[in-house]
C-alpha cells in the first residue's frame, strides 16, 4: 500500500511548512485526489488515521483529513468530444479513435491545510 508512504510525505511537507509559520498543531488537511491519480482515498484516510494515532506531524485527535475527489475527463483531439474515461489511455466514444487527452483526473495535491 503506497498510500502510507504518500501520506507520510504529505505530512512531512505540511509539518515543515506549518513549523515555518510557527504553527504547533494541524487541524485540517485538504487533498485533491483524481480518479486516475493512482491513489486510493480510503487507503489515504486509513494512513492518516495511523499517523494521527501515533501523534506524528503536529496531528492531534481532532485533526482531520478532507479529500476532494476529482473526476476524470478527457477530450478527443480529433472530433473534440469531451467524455469521462475509465483509464488514462482511452478510445473516444464518439469517433472510436484512441485520441483522447486527459483534462482532469490525474491530480494529487495538498489543496490547503489549517492549523494554529
Amino acid at each position: 500500500m503506497h498510500e502510507m508512504a504518500l501520506m507520510g510525505d504529505i505530512l512531512q511537507l505540511v509539518e515543515k511548512d506549518a513549523r515555518s509559520r510557527n504553527m504547533h498543531q494541524i487541524e485540517k488537511i485538504e487533498l485533491i485526489v483524481g480518479d486516475l491519480s493512482n491513489a486510493l482515498p480510503d487507503a489515504l484516510e486509513m494512513a492518516f488515521d495511523v499517523f494521527r494515532a501515533r501523534g506524528l506531524a503536529l496531528l492531534s485527535e481532532q485533526s482531520r483529513l478532507v479529500i476532494r475527489k476529482e473526476a476524470a475527463r478527457a477530450k478527443c483531439t480529433v472530433c473534440g468530444f469531451e467524455y469521462k474515461p475509465d483509464t488514462r489511455l482511452s478510445i473516444c466514444p464518439e469517433c472510436k479513435l484512441p485520441s483522447g487527452i486527459l483534462t482532469a483526473g490525474e491530480t494529487f495535491k495538498v489543496q490547503s491545510y489549517e492549523g494554529s
